[in-house]
């Protein structure tokens, strides 16, 4: 059915009658606060702890808005024998909102999640240059920024609470081990007192024996002599002698 001539005229004079009739409210502010929508992008607020020093939201902000100072401090090893570890320390974060056009981007990149979005929107400055705000002023702002709003009844659940959940339910059905007197994670004890557990029989350890019967002692070894044996003296042979009477 083709439209009638005139109908779009009609329905937009009908939507300009009905705004006509209806009565004009003024929020008296700053006297009355709006009521602001829950993901509004009022200022940047910096919770601190989760922050690394990464410097990812510096690299990417588009307007190089975002200061950050730092410096290195080794770290004692958590363990005997281990090695120490450096880390960076936080010494200045600051946000000159005179420069930044509110993209989101520094939040959107951060992997800590350090920065977020705070629907406050008072801090007009008389001065261009106090409009740069440090991590002290940042850090308050945090404390303003409204709970997540709630996910849509046909969302899926986050892996976060699944999670969770699955492992609270692996402990609830987990049968409770033996109750222990003494509170600590001892190991049962016979009525004796002692640990129980393998035990070893008593007397010297058994080792390898000789099955064909006790090993003979060593007997000691002969003297071997020292000098060579001794033989009598021999005496040269006697050349021819003279016949006896016949001396001069």
């Amino acid at each position: 059915m083709a439209p009638i001539p005139g109908s779009g005229l009609a329905k937009g004079l009908a939507v300009t009658l009905r705004t006509m009739t209806k009565k004009t409210v003024t929020e008296q502010y700053p006297d009355t606060q709006p009521d602001l929508p829950p993901r509004t992008r009022g200022v940047i607020g910096l919770f601190e702890e989760n922050c690394t020093v990464c410097m990812l939201c510096a690299r990417e902000c588009p307007d190089w808005c975002i200061y950050i100072d730092s410096h290195k401090e080794t770290v004692p090893a958590a363990t005997p024998g281990g090695r120490e570890r450096s880390r960076n320390v936080l010494d200045r974060f600051a946000i000159d909102f005179s420069l930044c056009m509110y993209c989101g981007i520094c939040i959107e990149v951060c992997p800590f999640d350090a920065l977020f979005w705070s629907p406050e929107f008072e801090y007009a400055e008389t001065d261009i240059r106090d409009l740069t705000h440090e991590r002290d002023k940042l850090r308050e702002w945090m404390w303003t920024v409204p709970a997540p709003p709630a996910l849509d009844p046909g969302a899926e659940e986050p892996k976060e609470i699944t999670t969770a959940r699955k492992t609270a339910e692996k402990l609830a059905t987990t049968p409770p081990g033996p109750a222990d007197p003494t509170g600590s994670n001892a190991e049962p004890t016979d009525p004796a007192g002692s640990k129980a557990g393998p035990t070893a029989p008593a007397g010297p350890k058994p080792g390898p024996t000789n099955q064909a019967g006790p090993k003979p002692e060593p007997t000691e070894p002969r003297p071997r002599p020292t000098e060579p044996p001794t033989q009598p003296p021999t005496e040269p042979p006697a050349g021819p002698t003279a016949p006896e009477g016949d001396a001069p």
